[in-house]
């Protein structure tokens, strides 16, 4: 159902102050009520349960499309997170200096002992997330009507969590986030302004603060990130542009419906955290694959199939 590609969306900048409550910051657009599980999760549960999708099929379309760009957006701000998170305690075999001690000041010390040192289906207050923020009513104007204001919640968060953390990691994912989100809430409207008539893209934006007053945003839309809809999909979902066309709001560039996904990048190399015992395994030799490897055609050195 779902195709995974071994690369990360975007080219995150290794933090230059990693910090653990900046990650606790950036939990909130993860496992918050309007974080990215959230979407995700509604935008899922809306496209199994859609009835009417042969009639409906373009509306079915950019949902499934959507929904399936989430699971990206999740990884992205793990991924933010872990790097956020990486060597903010004292690496080390030593128990006894207590090298997590700092840890013990950290707004979310789950961070620390109920993970490696990473990321957690949590909001910003170590709540964890809750399928009590899935929202599907069955009825297409209602959900879509839900997702246009789950997509604007989205983005005032991401606005204000930008505001909060200034490291170069987290800004440039909240940027990337604030222009796909965007896509998404023009999106909905379009879809809205189609089965209603009504002009929902009057209201936008909400908040009412362009991207382009965000450099990092600004950058992505200048590859076009705003306007550029991904089916993720390697041959359905293209009737989304029936819905997803004309000319963007903001700049006027021609929108468009683009099989397939955004090329990615090689994702970032998490180091390994020995005093959480994280991953905790110093005696493994990889070469013990090497015949099994060998049998299958695929080179001695595993690590040479990271994506370049």
């Amino acid at each position: 159902m779902i195709l995974r590609l071994d690369e990360l969306a975007l080219d995150l900048p290794k933090p230059k102050n990693p910090s653990a409550n900046d990650a606790s910051a950036v939990q909130e657009l993860l496992g918050g009520k309007f974080g990215e599980m959230s979407t995700l999760m509604n935008y899922t549960f809306q496209s199994f349960n859609f009835r009417g999708r042969d009639r409906l099929r373009p509306f079915y379309s950019l949902t499934a499309a959507i929904a399936a760009e989430e699971y990206s957006h999740i990884e992205a701000v793990s991924y933010a997170i872990n790097l956020l998170l990486t060597g903010v305690s004292k690496r080390g075999t030593d128990p006894v200096p207590g090298p997590l001690a700092g840890a013990a000041d950290a707004r979310i010390s789950d961070h620390f002992i109920a993970s490696g040192q990473a990321a957690l289906p949590i909001d910003a207050m170590g709540r964890p997330w809750s399928g009590d923020n899935v929202f599907s009513s069955g009825n297409l104007r209602l959900d879509l009507l839900h997702n246009f204001f789950l997509e604007c919640g989205a983005r005032a968060n991401k606005m204000r969590v930008y505001e909060m953390v200034t490291d170069p990691c987290a800004r440039t994912m909240v940027g990337y986030l604030l222009v796909r989100g965007g896509l998404h809430v023009y999106a909905y409207a379009l879809a809205l302004e189609k089965l209603t008539g009504v002009d929902v893209k009057k209201l936008m934006p909400i908040p009412t603060l362009s991207n382009n007053a965000f450099p990092e945003a600004k950058a992505f839309m200048k590859h076009g990130l705003h306007r550029e809809l991904y089916t993720f999909s390697p041959n359905a979902y293209m009737e989304a542009g029936v819905i997803w066309n004309g000319k963007h709001p903001e700049d006027g560039s021609e929108l468009e419906v683009i099989q397939g996904a955004k090329k990615g990048v090689p994702y970032p190399i998490l180091e390994e955290e020995p005093q959480l015992n994280s991953p905790g395994e110093d005696n493994f030799d990889p070469e013990m694959f090497s015949d099994i490897a060998k049998k299958l055609g695929l080179s001695k050195d595993l690590n040479s199939y990271r994506p370049k």
